[in-house]
């Protein structure tokens, strides 16, 4: 019969050290007695010892990739400081604003105290520390250069955070402008135009085509907009649910997006970027190349790349060089292979591979930058297409009845 964990709780304590200074703080923990024990291992006479509430706030506070991109830095700077481990996990905990992570900080803490390693321990919380994160921490204790690992891995996963950050800022600005100049054009079609639509009922005379054609979509819109509404909902929760349960339907997306003009050579450039980063850790890190591209296969975000990746996996298991494997492969650009055979003949393959990482993450900065400039002036054009097409099409029955005068 498996045993339940205890649940650990988050308690604020008062209490005073040597000199009879006034401290405050808090701990993790499962009880008050435990967390006083704790205290006065530390020099502190323990006070007040209180089970903090939760706010009801903390209930939406989840971990993102940047606090685990976080978290790994602290680790990596506490590890070249001398800090000791367990001793790293107080202090990085305590400083975390987010209740959630604190709590993980604490558990991964509780289970490198029971005998795990840090690795071990890692792997039992895989919703937040992928195979690949684990595989590095866990090479790096082994070689008992735990700092060395962790601090390439913070850097990559500050690398990883930030391409995923540019590319959401590339695709959040004009997905909202057609999101607000949909909702002022359905405004515009219920409740404007109708005003019109009896105002030229008293003309008497015949509208002009544009009018008409508005007017009609006015009365579409005003009858049917519940049906319009609920579609779009339905398209984008039938949309995200596709892309979660479909393995087909992403992959057929994956290959869609990287046809789109602009948007294909953005994801193209950051698949690219993602795979020579993480090549260019794992194997800095000692692990074998045919093993580090199992797990580079699945961080290029892409199914194009995985298989692409997979192939080279396959051709290299056989002898084949790594710049061969990636030109028979068909998805790389020459650049990226020339600088790995480079790397190969002079036994510096990651460091080429990270030249090549910080060169298509920069080209991708540069896109996103050109293509916000790019994508202003051409959404202003269409909301001016738009909503101006709706408002002359409501003046020109007025401008010909004044012409007619």
């Amino acid at each position: 019969m498996a045993v339940k964990a205890a649940k650990l709780n988050v308690y604020a304590w008062e209490g005073t050290d040597r000199k009879g200074t006034k401290m405050t703080g808090e701990l993790s923990g499962l009880n008050p007695a435990l967390i006083k024990a704790q205290l006065r291992k530390q020099g502190i006479n323990p006070g007040k010892v209180r089970k903090k509430s939760v706010s009801i706030l903390d209930f939406g506070k989840r971990i993102k990739p940047r606090d685990i991109a976080l978290f790994t830095r602290q680790m990596a700077t506490m590890m070249k400081a001398g800090v000791p481990l367990l001793q790293s996990f107080d202090i990085i905990g305590e400083g975390f604003e987010n209740p959630a992570m604190r709590k993980l900080v604490d558990e991964v803490k509780q289970e490198v105290a029971a005998g795990n390693s840090f690795a071990t321990s890692l792997r039992k919380k895989p919703q937040y520390f992928d195979e690949l994160y684990c595989n590095l921490v866990d090479a790096g204790e082994h070689a008992g250069a735990l700092d060395t690992l962790l601090e390439r891995v913070a850097t990559y996963k500050e690398k990883s955070e930030s391409l995923k950050a540019k590319i959401k800022k590339a695709m959040t600005y004009p997905t909202a402008v057609i999101f607000v100049a949909a909702i002022v054009t359905g405004i515009l079609l219920v409740k404007v135009v109708p005003q019109f639509k009896s105002v030229f009922a008293g003309f008497g005379a015949e509208l002009p085509a544009f009018t008409v054609m508005v007017i009609a979509l006015s009365e579409f819109m005003q009858q049917w907009w519940w049906a319009i509404l609920g579609g779009m909902i339905a398209g984008v929760f039938g949309l995200r649910h596709a892309l979660k349960t479909s393995q087909g339907f992403r992959d057929r997306m994956d290959t869609w997006l990287l046809k789109l003009p602009l948007v294909g050579t953005l994801m193209y450039k950051s698949a690219v970027a993602r795979y020579a980063r993480t090549l260019s850790t794992t194997f800095a890190a000692g692990v074998p190349l045919v093993e580090a591209l199992d797990s580079v296969a699945g961080a290029t975000g892409n199914v194009v790349f995985k298989r692409a990746v997979l192939r080279v996996k396959q051709d290299v298991s056989t002898g084949m060089q790594l710049n061969f494997a990636m030109r028979t492969a068909g998805v790389f650009p020459n650049m990226a292979i020339q600088m790995t055979a480079i790397g190969e003949e002079s036994g510096a393959l990651d460091d080429m591979l990270d030249k090549v990482a910080s060169f298509y993450e920069d080209e991708v900065d540069n896109m996103v930058d050109n293509l916000t400039s790019l994508m202003e002036p051409f959404i202003m054009v269409i909301l001016g297409v738009v909503v101006g097409g709706l408002v002359v099409a409501m003046y020109l029955p007025i401008f010909q009845l004044g012409a007619a005068v």
